[in-house]
């Protein structure tokens, strides 16, 4: 699932060096949901309209930064996928634009327009939670845990996986949602906690996952729609929603600043509302909930029991975690992830 950005970066350079009239026929995507995901809405996307597609997948904050770092001298049109919190901070600091596309009346409401002013729009949402891998914890003697407090009980010390927040926007997910449910003082202590019983953090937010399916930890920190993959795929994994409420992702799709081919993004991103485009996505073994009303709730989310009627969620604050993301980041990792375990 997991492929470096950098060669698809170089084979981008390449085809931007040409120049000439027909790169107006181009749509540049830079996308973070699953590589497979992004190459087969591009090539659709270009079997569609005829739109030449270069594209490039990385993780929801390697983008971001990606994109940051492109600000002076924009590549990328367009930002597809990848958890909310990034969008909404390039937002914030104008790496992005408004585009209020005509499509936003078909999509659920808490999705339509996260943070107001059509500066990102809602491609689909999950919520987070956990892959358990229950074999392994009867066979340790530990219980099941029920709350997010237990995951930091010293009984699954060395058991837990997470990403990284610096890399990756479900990790970051899961600290604003700490953060939000206990305030920052008892937030930060329990995320200290917290921090003694990991195993490994990866790079991808999906990868701890992997891990607890492979038996190399007992419980993944993970999107519930990753969860379920996991376990359709035959992995050893129980997708668990906390009992005491979680915080959910709403996967952003933003038009960058200064787009070489804005009248090409905006053309992508009100194709990609459509729910002829968002059905696609499960054949990917991408569960998500989409943004648009017509896009059907995959069967297998409603098998186990993981879709948002199920699952408690918090009130998330999209808008705090984008402007707060810089300094908790920059807390966790010099005064959390510098710690021994």
């Amino acid at each position: 699932m997991k492929r470096s950005w950098w060669i698809g970066a170089a084979m981008l350079v390449l085809a931007l060096a040409s120049g000439g009239a027909a790169q107006e026929n181009v749509l540049v995507l830079y996308g973070s949901p699953d590589r497979d995901w992004v190459a087969a809405v591009a090539a659709k996307f270009e079997k569609d309209t005829g739109i030449k597609v270069q594209w490039i997948r990385a993780s929801s904050n390697e983008m971001y930064a990606r994109i940051e770092a492109e600000k002076a001298n924009p590549k990328g049109d367009v930002w597809f996928g990848g958890t909310g919190d990034p969008h909404f901070d390039a937002a914030e600091k104008g790496l992005t634009e408004p585009y209020c596309s005509p499509k936003m009346a078909e999509l659920r409401e808490f999705m339509r327009d996260p943070i107001g002013e059509c500066r990102t729009l809602g491609l689909y949402a999950g919520p987070l939670g956990w892959a358990v891998n229950e074999g392994m914890l009867k066979k340790l003697g530990k219980p099941m845990p029920q709350t997010w407090d237990d995951l930091a009980k010293p009984d699954y010390k060395g058991l837990i996986a997470i990403a990284n927040p610096n890399t990756s926007g479900t990790a970051y997910t899961t600290l604003v949602t700490i953060l939000l449910m206990k305030g920052e003082d008892k937030g930060w202590e329990y995320l200290a906690k917290l921090h003694k019983n990991i195993a490994q953090y990866t790079k991808s937010g999906s990868a701890p996952g992997q891990l607890a399916g492979r038996g190399e930890v007992a419980i993944a920190i993970v999107f519930l729609h990753d969860s379920v993959m996991f376990a359709e795929e035959g992995f050893p994994v129980k997708p668990v929603a906390p009992a005491d409420g979680t915080g959910y992702e709403i996967g952003g799709l933003s038009l960058i600043k200064g787009a070489p081919h804005k009248e090409n993004a905006k053309k992508f991103i009100d194709w990609a509302l459509s729910p002829e485009t968002q059905i696609i996505a499960k054949d990917f073994r991408s569960f998500q909930l989409q943004s648009n009303k017509k896009t059907p709730l995959p069967a297998v989310v409603l098998k186990h029991g993981m879709d948002f009627d199920n699952v408690k969620t918090i009130k998330y604050d999209f808008l705090w975690a984008s402007k707060n993301r810089d300094r908790i980041l920059k807390r966790w990792t010099e005064q959390i992830f510098s710690q021994a375990r």
